[in-house]
């Protein structure tokens, strides 16, 4: 019998077999000296960050780009300039990172939450139009870690009410769907620069659109809502609307810029090492490798595995057994642990309603007309079936390779050869989770 790691056997793999991301070139390089060598390192018309919007605009096939200083100010910019307030409600997936939800109560709408599909953890289309009521304004679908929504009918539907589309492409840079990039399919979509993302600035966002009107609207947004003169082209200092402090910077921007350059190479060999990990874990019972429709590019931000421990044939309750999987794994030496740990809408923020300074508010605007929201966990099984089965296996990001991929492989392989062992110390005190370094965040 062989020993798991946690039973005190020794370790699969060890942390210097991981190498880091970003992997740093000499493009990235030559864009930040070009920085430090103008000395211009901010500003809304500063060299890196028209240069990078142009470039990103031109990637996707957008007409026009922003650079922004996150993610989540690109998700609000796009509220804000497509006129969403107060009792207005915007709807996103139940899985995701919090600020596709958040950024509503940002501009004082209220999120409505829908369950997700069970093999590709995106927003269920087939459970969309159920949630939308007259206060409704925006769509939000999320391409969730890397793979595209089912836009066809999320458009359809979509159209039928005359809802504004807002992507959320924060994981997706490249991903496709029908052969077109995603954050091409909205009104407007968002992008992420954080250091995890398949395209690195950092820190940073962006935020594309076709239209005019909403690129003008979000650049008010972006700069403190202040009016720049139409013939001097400086700015007034005369704010027109509440606006925010969401410029990018150069260095960001620099590196950024930088890295798009290798983004496609990036991703391929994101892609082959996830068909790698899928093609083996799958023959493993009990081992739910992720799924990508025949007519998607999933891009593999991050890669999901969930566990099912009837496949296994064990008898566990199901969130006990991943538990118990998941430690063993990295006890193993494997990177692995949960990115969000329960559905969206049952964290305290959403449960509690509290809102702005304890008031209730933006929640109160429509319950004082009698208009009631309950973001209660029934609502969203198949988000909660996820949270509670499945585990990120990190390390498929460039400059890993097969190699590493094999090691992984091999370590799965002996944990669910003797799961006795793992269920055995499924309460030990070890705490999965990746080492933040490998994604160069200290």
């Amino acid at each position: 019998m062989t020993k798991l790691a946690i039973a005190g056997g020794e370790p699969e793999l060890s942390r210097s077999e991981y190498k880091n991301w970003p992997v740093i070139t000499a493009d990235d390089r030559r864009f930040v000296n070009e920085v430090l060598d103008t000395g211009i390192v901010c500003g809304a018309t500063a060299p890196q960050c028209k240069k990078l919007e142009e470039e990103w605009a031109h990637s996707v096939g957008a007409k026009y780009c922003l650079t922004t200083c996150s993610g989540t100010a690109a998700l609000h910019m796009a509220l804000a300039a497509a006129g969403v307030g107060p009792g207005d409600e915007v709807i996103t997936s139940a899985f995701t990172f919090l600020a596709s939800g958040s950024c509503a109560l940002h501009q004082n709408a209220i999120p409505v939450f829908v369950d997700i599909d069970p093999k590709t953890y995106n927003i269920d289309p087939n459970k969309l139009e159920a949630a939308i009521t007259e206060r409704t304004k925006v769509i939000i679908p999320v391409h969730i870690q890397g793979l595209p929504a089912d836009m066809d009918p999320i458009l359809k539907i979509a159209r039928k009410h005359k809802l504004f589309v807002l992507e959320d492409a924060a994981q997706a840079h490249g991903a496709t769907y029908k052969g077109r990039n995603v954050g091409t399919f909205g009104d407007a979509a968002e992008f992420s620069l954080n250091a995890l993302k398949n395209l690195c600035g950092g820190e940073g966002g962006l935020l594309v659109t076709n239209d005019e009107h909403i690129l003008k609207k979000a650049s008010l947004v972006r700069c403190f809502g202040d009016e720049i003169d139409e013939v001097s082209h400086r700015r007034k200092y005369n704010a027109s609307i509440l606006g925010y402090m969401y410029r990018n910077q150069e260095l960001p921007a620099a590196l950024a810029r930088g890295q798009l350059m290798h983004l496609d190479y990036n991703n391929n060999i994101r892609i082959a090492n996830a068909n790698c990990l899928t093609r083996e874990l799958g023959k493993i019972p009990g081992v739910i490798p992720p799924y990508c429709p025949p007519d998607s590019k999933h891009v593999y931000f991050m890669y999901n595995v969930r566990f099912d421990s009837k496949a296994a044939g064990v008898e566990c309750e199901p969130r006990r057994f991943r538990i118990a999987v998941e430690k063993a794994l990295y006890k193993e030496g494997l990177q692995v642990g949960q990115w969000q740990t329960m559905p969206v809408p049952t964290q305290d923020l959403f449960q509690s309603k509290l809102g702005y300074g304890a008031t209730g508010y933006p929640w109160s605007v429509n319950e004082a007309k009698g208009i009631k929201y309950n973001y209660n966990v029934c609502q969203y099984p198949v988000a909660q079936m996820l949270c509670d089965t499945y585990t990120v296996v990190h390390g498929i990001h460039p400059p890993n390779g097969c190699a590493l991929m094999k090691r992984i492989v091999g370590a799965f392989r002996k944990v669910f050869q003797n799961l006795d062992q793992a269920l055995a110390h499924a309460d030990d005190p070890v705490f999965p989770g990746m080492d933040s370094n490998l994604y160069g965040v200290a």
